[in-house]
């Protein structure tokens, strides 16, 4: 087989002698490229290396964790230790304050309890969204560090 630049009739006659197939490789190059190859066997491989390209992609998990604006002592070092367990794992966290009904009056009891979550947790991961107030929850992301 001669690489080199063959009219189309000839390029499949050529494959034909071959019993193979005429596959475009490359149709945005000028002439367009094409190989004489088994056609199924070249599907086959494609969606081989996509799914070797999926398994090796990583996949962010995000796990929430959920105050109240006037949350306990115990509940937020309880809950800390969830947290720093999830970053530990090298998982994203999502750590929102919920307001119920009129505690909405708390927000800034709210994003004292999140920075001061934030401060603790420095070591082990970085603040990707400092606490913003969507609706009725004020959110924060914190992202796991590299090792």
């Amino acid at each position: 087989m001669e690489v080199g630049v063959y009219k189309t009739r000839q390029a499949q006659e050529m494959a034909e002698e071959q019993e193979l197939d005429l596959v475009e490789i490359s149709p945005n190059a000028n002439p367009p490229v094409c190989k004489i190859m088994d056609y199924k066997k070249f599907v086959y491989e494609q969606k081989k290396r996509e799914k070797v390209m999926k398994s090796k992609a990583t996949k962010v998990i995000i796990k929430e964790i959920r105050f109240g604006p006037n949350t306990d002592d115990h509940d937020y070092e309880f809950k800390k230790k969830h947290a720093i367990k999830f970053l530990k794992d090298g998982a994203k966290l999502k750590a929102y304050v919920f307001f119920k009904g009129r505690s909405i009056i708390y927000k800034d009891q709210g994003e004292i309890l999140l920075l001061k979550l934030a401060q603790e947790l420095e070591d082990l991961g970085k603040v990707e969204q400092m606490p913003k107030l969507e609706g009725k929850r004020m959110i924060m992301f914190i992202a796991p560090k590299k090792k």
